[in-house]
């Protein structure tokens, strides 16, 4: 193990002089003051590249679960029966036309977004390349609030930080040609966990530390030690309370005593452009080995991660295969929420959390009540549960006819949905 650790950091080391800057995040921004900056940005601390998510909350059209309960006879009843009350001689009911939207997580990787535009204190309009326009509010500190800041690294200006009620428009874009190189690499890396599961793409350690120049502290001994990542080769949790680092120098120090090296560490975010996004919890990750990332075009699934990447999403569309021998074909929408290619498709397996993002989805079949195997159009095969996407939970799969309306499949009916490239 040393010896393949001092081989992957010369590599690593040599794989820098040539890191691509194409798969950093950069933009335009126009603060609430009228003022403008332009450089590589640093959302929420720890999205800095276009295969990153951003996380909100989608308000799912009234219609959608109109049209729900009129082709599911038996949500329909439950539904009645949740807005009647029989008393002796009288029952009484009412309609809930009025009540508040249904709302939904979502997430979108900041490649397909042309724009986010600030509406109050909670939400934001994103505007896709395609010219899709969705309202976000905040869930987390993606948006809102409880945001954590804007880092803008400004061609003029240096670093400027900015926090959400600072922000007015913040405009996305490729860095022009003669931008200069960021100041700072995006990790790349390939973690296995303790399961046996390999996963590589742009990594955040402790969910924060995302770039070359961000610092591991810890204590070695009685020693406090801060340790810029650029200069790692691997890291190795040693139980709940210490850490194994391995530099690149070939040096080996073990750190304990802070959330970066501890059962506190909130985990190992991995985006991998050829998927989505993946957590790896602190409890199940095995190992992260620093790799450089392949330059736009050289293949791989970071490759991928250039800006040109990404077309701001479509309908889904598809054909639908039934456990009643039908087959329908048409736009789709999953689980009543999900219809456009951006969109995220959640489930875990072996303890790794995944949002498979449905462009990179070639078909889900569903392999009992509570689970169902996702193939990728790269050949990759996950078998996902434990969510509402994958199980007994999914309110179904609506297909858009040409000639016959909407059908709706039930979860319990699927055999297998594949999407239209």
């Amino acid at each position: 193990m040393p010896n393949m650790i001092v081989a992957l950091a010369w590599a690593f080391q040599l794989g820098l002089q040539a890191a691509p800057s194409g798969d950093r995040m950069y933009g335009r921004v126009l603060t609430a003051d009228g003022e403008r900056l332009e450089g590589y940005l640093r959302w929420d601390r720890n999205e800095t590249h276009w295969a990153d998510v951003l996380d909100g909350e989608k308000t799912i059209p009234v219609e959608y679960d109109r049209e729900a309960e009129r082709l599911d006879p038996e949500l329909r009843r439950r539904r009645e029966l949740e807005r009647r009350i029989d008393l002796p001689g009288l029952r009484i009911t009412w309609d809930e036309d009025d009540g508040d939207p249904r709302m939904v997580a979502a997430g979108v990787r900041f490649g397909h977004l042309r724009s986010i535009e600030v509406l109050d204190e909670r939400r934001a309009l994103l505007v896709f390349l395609s010219g899709e326009e969705v309202e976000l509010r905040g869930m987390s500190s993606d948006l809102g609030r409880t945001f954590r800041g804007l880092v803008v690294d400004d061609r003029e200006r240096g670093e400027v930080e900015l926090r959400w009620r600072d922000l007015d428009r913040v405009e996305l874009m490729a860095p022009p040609t003669g931008a200069p190189a960021p100041s700072a690499e995006r990790l790349h890396g390939t973690a296995r966990t303790l399961a046996g599961v390999e996963l590589t793409g742009y990594v955040a350690w402790d969910m924060d530390e995302t770039l070359s120049t961000d610092v591991l502290e810890g204590r070695e001994g009685r020693s406090d030690r801060e340790i810029e990542l650029g200069s790692v080769a691997a890291l190795r949790p040693e139980g709940a309370r210490a850490t194994r680092v391995t530099l690149r120098s070939g040096e080996e120090l073990v750190l304990t005593g802070t959330n970066d090296v501890n059962e506190e560490n909130r985990g190992l975010e991995v985006s991998d452009p050829a998927l989505g996004r993946v957590i790896v919890p602190w409890g199940a990750l095995e190992s992260l080995v620093f790799v450089p990332a392949p330059a736009a075009g050289t293949g791989g699934s970071a490759g991928q991660g250039s800006r040109s990447a990404f077309d701001g999403g479509r309908a889904l569309s598809g054909t639908v295969e039934t456990s009643l021998g039908q087959t329908l074909t048409g736009r789709i929408r999953w689980d009543n929420d999900e219809e456009s290619s951006w969109e995220l498709l959640d489930g875990r397996s072996d303890g790794v959390d995944y949002d498979v993002e449905l462009s990179r989805v070639r078909s889900i079949e569903r392999t009992g009540a509570s689970s169902a195997r996702v193939e990728l159009l790269d050949g990759r095969s996950l078998h996902l549960e434990d969510s509402n996407d994958v199980d007994e939970r999914n309110q179904g799969i609506f297909v858009q006819v040409e000639g016959r309306g909407t059908v709706l499949v039930p979860w319990s009916e699927l055999e297998r949905l594949t999407l239209a490239p």
